[in-house]
């Protein structure tokens, strides 16, 4: 099958690899037709290197068809239509029950003291082949692929397997009260569905921060009140405090990570940390604490006292300082981690068949064959062309 592998930093190829075979009762493979580039993925193009082996296939992102299923999986039969999760939770342990699927139990990778495996990112979170190919194995049939209907396109649900249940879970971690306002830093695939969401929750005041007028534009179109990064951090701050009653948002939510444009400083370590030898590297992203922080201070700082900061955005670092004693003295409650695909899946899919509320059928900005991936990943990191949502058909 075609699939795209990493192969250094910046350097990703579409290559012909073996086809994945059932090596679990429970397995099942899912011939993928549509499959999305993320955010996340950049981390992968750019910094995470140390923790990617060359072939390593990525993407997150997908769904498809089932082509065979194990002798175990009685919940699905090929021809059925499905998105698979990014993380890959077993749907019984006591942490899937709780609602927590990115921490759960079976999958945890223990060598690294991280939660759940996911698809197709790096060693710290399994080595799993990814889904930005032209077929995935994917564990646990019974429970994890999210079964959908037949008939409206791809792009109808194709975001449940990362985008949708991510911007879920940063509105409801962020718990904006009904007809109060929340402030979204970066306004990328997941900023902007987290506006979409938190509007359609019941926020009367969504206010969304970035710096590419193309994002800024896309989001005015929803309603949003759109704010350009390059105003200044002053001016920026009291824009968003005469949209709030002067007091600042009831929530931030944090969609950036460490891809924020922050101090040159910051970049230029994730720049060296990114080509140094793997096993220099490798320490450095768990230990010296390289990310860059601009955005999660900024949501800080913007949030009202007594507000709530969600952090959906990723970061890498273990030693990077926080303004403890502003969080303390605002008494923020802060709430962040991976998202649960399956706590939020149910509550999401009836928005999907009934109606298109979200927008998801034109959220895409690019639909590319695979082959192009290379490309398209540059596109993406370099913000060209209006990339906001690109996806591919393998």
């Amino acid at each position: 099958m075609r699939a795209l592998t990493w192969q250094g930093r910046r350097d990703v190829r579409v290559e012909t690899v073996p086809d994945p075979v059932i090596r679990d009762g429970g397995d099942v493979i899912v011939r993928i037709t549509t499959t999305g580039l993320c955010g996340s993925d950049l981390h992968l193009y750019e910094v995470l290197g140390p923790f990617l082996d060359a072939g390593d296939i990525l993407g997150h992102e997908p769904m498809g068809v089932v082509e065979e299923t194990g002798p175990d999986v009685t919940a699905l039969r090929p021809g059925d239509r499905v998105v698979v999760p990014f993380n890959i939770s077993c749907g019984t342990c006591p942490m899937c029950v709780g609602g927590l699927h990115s921490q759960c139990e079976t999958t945890q990778v223990h060598a690294y003291g991280t939660g759940a495996a996911l698809f197709g990112y790096t060693k710290l979170y399994g080595q799993v082949p990814g889904g930005q190919a032209q077929y995935l194995r994917v564990p646990f049939g019974d429970t994890l692929p999210i079964k959908v209907p037949d008939g409206p396109p791809d792009e109808r649900f194709v975001y449940l397997s990362d985008v949708l249940p991510t911007a879920w879970q940063a509105v409801a971690y962020a718990d904006v009260p009904p007809g109060g306002s929340v402030a979204v830093l970066g306004l990328g695939p997941i900023g902007d569905m987290t506006c979409r969401i938190a509007a359609h929750r019941g926020a009367d005041t969504v206010i969304g921060v970035d710096l590419v007028p193309e994002r800024l534009d896309r989001a005015r179109r929803r309603g949003v009140h759109a704010l350009d990064l390059r105003q200044g951090g002053d001016e920026l701050a009291e824009a968003v405090r005469d949209l709030t009653g002067g007091r600042g948002p009831d929530a931030v939510v944090d969609a950036v990570g460490m891809e924020a444009h922050g101090s040159r400083v910051a970049a230029a370590a994730h720049s060296v940390t990114g080509a140094l030898p793997a096993f220099l590297a490798a320490p450095a992203m768990r230990h010296a604490g390289v990310d860059r922080l601009s955005a999660l201070r900024m949501a800080i700082d913007l949030v009202r006292r007594g507000g709530t900061v969600s952090v959906s955005g990723v970061y890498g670092g273990a030693a990077d300082p926080l303004p403890l004693l502003t969080m303390f003295d605002k008494q923020l409650t802060l709430r962040m981690g991976q998202a649960n695909v399956r706590r939020w899946s149910d509550d999401i899919l009836p928005l999907l068949t009934d109606g298109d509320p979200l927008g998801v059928e034109d959220f895409a900005t690019h639909r590319l064959p695979l082959e192009q991936a290379p490309d398209a990943y540059e596109m993406f990191q370099k913000k060209r062309d209006g990339a906001v949502k690109v996806l591919f058909t393998p």
